[in-house]
C-alpha cells in the first residue's frame, strides 16, 4: 500500500504515540475499522500502530491525524 512504512521495534516513544492514537480515536467515537477505511489501510495496520509496532510514513501520519481531527505533532511529537 503506498504511503505506509512498516513494522518497527517497539520502544517507549512508539508505545506512547500508539496510545495517543488510540485515545484520540476513541474520544471522537471511531472504530479501528472506520479509521482504517478513512485513511485507506487495513484494520490490522491500525491495530499494530496503536500497539506501537508500526511507524507510519509521513503521508499516512498526516492522513491519520486528519481523520482524528488532530495534528501530527499531538500524536507523534
Amino acid at each position: 500500500m503506498p504511503g505506509t512504512s512498516g513494522p518497527v521495534r517497539p520502544d517507549a516513544a512508539a508505545d506512547l504515540a500508539g496510545e495517543r492514537v488510540r485515545q484520540r480515536r476513541k474520544a471522537i467515537g471511531l472504530s479501528q475499522q472506520a479509521l482504517a477505511t478513512a485513511v485507506g489501510v487495513s484494520r490490522q495496520t491500525i491495530i499494530t500502530m496503536e500497539q506501537g509496532n508500526y511507524a507510519p510514513s509521513v503521508y499516512l501520519a498526516l492522513r491519520v491525524a486528519g481523520a482524528l481531527e488532530s495534528e501530527v505533532e499531538a500524536l507523534w511529537g
